[in-house]
């Protein structure tokens, strides 16, 4: 079996769409989207996925399936119920509110490196979930609904999670692909891979549209794990001469001003 993430195209964050470099890096995914050879597809409910997976299922002449656990990655910190060294973990971005003087709640997973590094219990497969900075947000619960969520769908193909690995007494040669987001595909792959969420999130970076491909391997009869053969892939983009958008990633630089800090 074969799982394709398909990362949305270039995001407009502020109306949950593409812009119009992203609408064309959704065709442009969309005219190669049949050497993927997908049996089934399914798509997150936000617009920008959704927008992203339109050309491709208009190319197909397909419908995919909308999960709300396909989602972006939206579990948040709570800065109110941390303490000074966690609040650091977010630097100058955290915000309070001008009415009641509270800090507002953001994106767990944007953490600055000169607090991960120091909190290396954020990489640990186990030593993450309870860390001070997660115990402040609601990361564990929204985990745990995003890897069950995932695992009811591939106990529908015959995969069954066990302890830490996947079992099946009807291997399969399926493939599916997944339109969604860059958070919640490395969320879904620390699940399959047994390593902490901070690991991806932190060191991984996927440009719109890029193509990230997992496939079984059953080295023992009925146990099953999943390899990644790609992350990322952009090869789409390049053969059309069209640059990868810099969303998703920080500066590559402190001094360049354009690139997102």
């Amino acid at each position: 079996m074969r799982i394709f993430f398909f990362r949305h195209g270039d995001p407009d964050y502020t109306i949950d769409s593409l812009t119009e470099k992203g609408r064309r890096e959704a065709q442009i995914l969309a005219d190669h989207i049949k050497e993927y050879d997908l049996d089934d597809i399914y798509v997150s409910p936000l617009g920008r996925a959704s927008l992203t997976a339109e050309y491709s299922l208009k190319t197909l002449g397909r419908e995919g399936v909308v999960c709300d656990w396909l989602r972006e990655f939206y579990a948040s910190f709570d800065p109110n119920k941390a303490g000074e060294e966690e609040r650091r973990a977010y630097a100058n971005e955290l915000k309070t509110d001008p009415i009641t003087g509270r800090y507002v709640t953001r994106i767990v997973w944007d953490i600055m490196p000169s607090y991960y590094m120091d909190h290396q219990e954020l990489f640990d497969v186990n030593g993450w979930r309870t860390s001070p900075l997660v115990a402040a947000s609601d990361m564990n619960e929204i985990y745990d609904h995003v890897a069950s969520s995932f695992d009811d769908l591939l106990a529908s193909y015959g995969y069954e999670r066990s302890g830490n690995v996947y079992t099946t007494k009807c291997s399969n040669e399926k493939r599916i692909g997944l339109f969604c987001h860059f958070g919640v595909t490395s969320v879904i792959l620390s699940h399959l891979w047994n390593i902490s969420p901070f690991v991806p999130l932190q060191f991984t970076g996927v440009a719109p549209t890029a193509v990230t491909e997992v496939a079984t391997e059953e080295r023992e009869k009925g146990i099953v794990i999943f390899r990644a053969l790609r992350i990322g892939d952009i090869s789409h983009l390049s053969e059309a001469k069209e640059a990868p958008s810099f969303s998703a990633r920080f500066c590559e630089r402190f001094e360049n001003e354009d690139e997102r800090h």
